[in-house]
């Protein structure tokens, strides 16, 4: 380094904080040409007189919470007279190039950082970023990952900007070898028309509002929605207010409450701000009706007395998904299909319970809870996937710890459990049932179950009497077939039966299942009953216990925990299901003396199924975790927890935080917390008790009903066998992606019922990607998750994420 690249004379007590704290970094991390080298070279040198009780006090900084060896070191030389001159001689000496690169002066430093900004369609939009190198600078405009086409200058322009280009920007600067990343800037385009005299054109300085929430009168059950907007330079931040109070996570420009009540009703504000001026928006009441009514005073009449205006008085779904059995074939699909379902079912405002691998005992207690939520005007729907049979126009649902062979006492059967529906005069029963309806020639009993004659029952089977259904096969996860056009039709505004009516009629143009699966529709509804039909709550009920149903998919709050060593660790939780916990630990802040540092989570109890071998992992597809990936934080070690329902007690694990100090050669020490989250989702409902009421087991035991009589999975001699007598199907599971034809990737398979081996078909289905299949999964954010979107972690994964070009 020569003397014209920096100010020799300087004293290193002056140098400016960035560079000295990066210099402090790097001989910090550094073991073989870190501060002690310095230290011992420095030491030799008569001027500053650097001790051996000096460099053990430099030592003994690692210890203290952001204590750094090299910065104790810094602070002596420079307090006995080094300058920034003979530090670069030592450092030459040491031969630690990283070091001196931090005296020198930057080769690329961005001076004009892009702002966020919010404007209305139509107008146009600059972002700019300016930088200087030695040598010349240039420009690459991003939006997200996607580089935005002819954008080679300091400022982005946009001129008119729609609706399209709102998102998030960023900037690359390159000199020479140099570049740098610019801050991310976000642009929120708003589509609003601007009456004659007004003038929006002008982003900077004071805000100004454009969106000004309405007015509305509304009754229990319908969705609440207020928007406001503002346009500015920097981006306005929102927070809303109901009765002069902040509301809480009421931090974006629309207000939505999708299933209103009457304590929601008031006077309605937002509150508009930005790094120098806050202004409100109108105040606007909100009127919520506990009933709806029209006209007004003496003449107002109740709309729920109009023939043909429907609702539900609550809308409850228990979704059990049987996949791994451990005594017969296992499953893909069920997983998959009960995952998408109960992302839309909440979209249409049901409580829902979503439970993966149920033994009897386990199955039979979540139907009871079940049970107890259904009363008078109640829609309730029940969606079963898993291995299954029929005898007699009677369904039953084989759980998963059924031995081989089977009998119907080892089984739910699903008509008892409809009569026990009967039983609580529901305003509508929805069975979906998607399994196998083939007979099981080991049950020749002959049921008894005797139903009423009511007008609100609705099944929908996945295939018809005396047959399978099933799920396709692929490289990844996807759905079976009957969910594959279910979920396309779900949330339609239509009578529950014209819903399942157009369902089958999408099946019967799949070529895969032509000929093989149909779906069955029995139906003895005379209303136009609809998944969708608002929620007027009644006064019956046990409001306490549904409650604790609505409890059954909350997830414990995400904790910070504290360490002594200075570390600092966020503790985060999703539900995959309602049985299935994901885990993750993050690293929020990380001791400058400490090389690395890692948190884990161990010791859980043996009643959970939890694997260590995928414990921990730095990926969730790792650990298992499939359906969640794309929501879940990145930069994290993953876990998942299933298997909740067997849990007895509060859960209480162990957080392992595992660091390395370089002035301890690396050497690892541990810090453990214990950490109790009491009973998370499911576990509540103690679903792993001795069945204490047995309601739904007392009438499947009905005199001549099958579980009377002993039955079995049927035997070989009436399994399905592949077609064309010796046809084999080939195993791609050795090969990638890129080994496989497009026309094989997809194959049609027989997996959901239990009466027999798998059938597979020669059908070729379209290619099928796991990635693009799992993201096309509707209200996939409806699932409770604790996510940290923030701007610096995604410019991070996107830096990460992309390669440099060299223009």
């Amino acid at each position: 380094m020569s003397d014209s690249s920096l100010e020799r004379s300087t004293k290193i007590n002056l140098l400016k904080e960035p560079a000295a704290k990066k210099l402090c970094d790097v001989l910090d991390k550094s073991s073989k040409k870190g501060w002690r080298k310095l230290g011992e070279i420095v030491g030799n040198d008569r001027r500053f007189r650097v001790s051996s009780d000096d460099m053990e006090m430099c030592s003994l900084k690692v210890l203290e919470l952001e204590g750094s060896p090299s910065r104790m070191l810094l602070r002596l030389m420079g307090e006995r007279g080094c300058t920034t001159g003979q530090l670069a001689d030592y450092l030459q000496t040491v031969g630690n190039s990283e070091a001196l690169q931090c005296l020198k002066p930057p080769a690329l430093q961005i001076l004009l950082q892009p702002q966020s900004v919010a404007l209305i369609s139509g107008h146009n939009l600059r972002l700019s970023c300016l930088a200087s190198g030695r040598s010349p600078v240039q420009y690459q405009w991003f939006k997200t990952k996607e580089e935005v086409p002819n954008s080679f200058s300091a400022d982005l322009v946009i001129s008119p900007v729609h609706l399209k280009d709102a998102g998030f920007y960023i900037c690359r600067v390159n000199s020479g070898d140099a570049f740098e990343f610019s801050r991310w800037a976000q642009v929120e385009v708003m589509d609003v028309t601007v009456s004659c005299g007004q003038s929006y054109h002008s982003l900077e300085g004071r805000l100004k509002m454009v969106i000004q929430p309405q007015s509305q009168r509304l009754y229990v059950g319908e969705s609440l929605q207020l928007e406001c907007g503002a346009v500015g330079r920097p981006i306005p931040r929102y927070q809303w207010h109901i009765n002069g109070v902040p509301l809480s996570n009421a931090t974006k420009r629309k207000l939505m409450i999708p299933h209103s009540i009457q304590d929601q009703s008031g006077r309605y504000r937002c509150e508009i701000s930005s790094s120098t001026e806050r202004m409100w928006s109108n105040e606007v009441d909100i009127v919520i009706d506990d009933v709806l009514t029209i006209g007004e005073g003496s003449s107002a009449f109740f709309l729920n007395s109009i023939p043909g205006h429907l609702y539900a008085t609550d809308k409850v779904a228990l979704l059990i998904g049987n996949l791994s059995y451990q005594n017969h074939p296992q499953l893909k699909a069920p997983m998959v299909d009960v995952y998408d379902l109960t992302n839309l079912l909440r979209q249409l405002n049901f409580q829902v319970v979503s439970l993966l691998d149920l033994t009897e005992t386990e199955m039979r207690n979540a139907v009871d809870e079940f049970l107890l939520l259904l009363h008078k005007g109640v829609y309730g729907l029940l969606y079963y996937a898993g291995h299954g049979y029929e005898n007699y126009g009677n369904s039953f649902m084989v759980p998963v710890d059924a031995p081989n062979p089977y009998r119907s006492a080892n089984c739910l059967c699903v008509q008892s459990i409809l009569k026990l529906m009967q039983e609580k005069e529901t305003g509508l029963n929805v069975f979906l049932l998607d399994m196998c309806r083939k007979r099981n020639y080991h049950d020749d009993s002959a049921p008894n179950i005797i139903l009423r004659v009511t007008a609100n029952i609705v099944f929908g089977y996945a295939t018809c009497q005396d047959a399978e259904a099933f799920e396709l096969s692929s490289s990844g996860f996807t759905n079976g077939v009957f969910v594959k056009f279910l979920k396309k039709r779900l949330l339609d505004n239509e009578k529950i039966t014209v819903v399942l009516d157009r369902v089958a009629e999408d099946m019967g143009q799949f070529d895969a299942t032509k000929g093989k699966q149909a779906l069955e529709i029995r139906s003895s509804l005379s209303e136009r009953r609809a998944l969708t039909d608002p929620i007027l709550p009644g006064d019956s009920g046990d409001h306490a216990h549904s409650l604790q149903w609505a409890k059954a998919h909350e997830l414990p709050e995400s904790m910070c925990l504290n360490f002594d060593c200075g570390a600092q660790i966020k503790l985060g939780f999703a539900a995959e299901f309602s049985n299935v916990l994901v885990i993750y630990t993050h690293i929020v802040k990380k001791p400058e003396n400490m090389s690395s540092c890692q948190a884990h989570v161990t010791d859980f109890s043996q009643d959970l199924d939890v694997d260590p071998k995928e414990m921990n992992r730095e990926t969730p597809e790792e650990t298992g975790i499939y359906l969640l990936s794309s929501n879940l934080p990145q930069h994290c070690l993953y876990t998942r927890v299933s298997s909740l329902q067997k849990l007895r007690e509060e859960l209480v694990f162990t957080v392992c935080l595992q660091g390395t100090f370089p002035a301890m050669d690396d050497e690892s020490v541990h810090w453990t917390k214990s950490i109790s989250i009491g009973r998370p989702l499911i576990a509540r409902l103690d679903l792993n008790r001795a069945m204490r009421r047995n309601s739904c087991l007392q009438t499947c035991l009905i005199p001549h009903s099958p579980s009377h009589s002993p039955c079995h999975s049927p035997g070989p001699e009436h399994h399905l066998h592949p077609p064309h007598g010796g046809h084999q199907v080939q195993d791609f599971s050795r090969l990638s992606p890129l080994h496989l034809c497009p026309d094989v990737t997809e194959r049609f398979q027989g997996a959901v019922g239990g009466c027999g081996d798998s059938y597979y078909d020669n059908l070729c289905q379209p290619f099928y990607e796991p990635a693009a299949g799992l993201s096309s999964s509707p209200g996939r954010l409806s699932i409770p998750i604790e996510t940290t979107d923030d701007i610096t972690e995604l410019q991070t994964v996107f830096i990460n994420s992309l390669q440099l070009q060299q223009q």
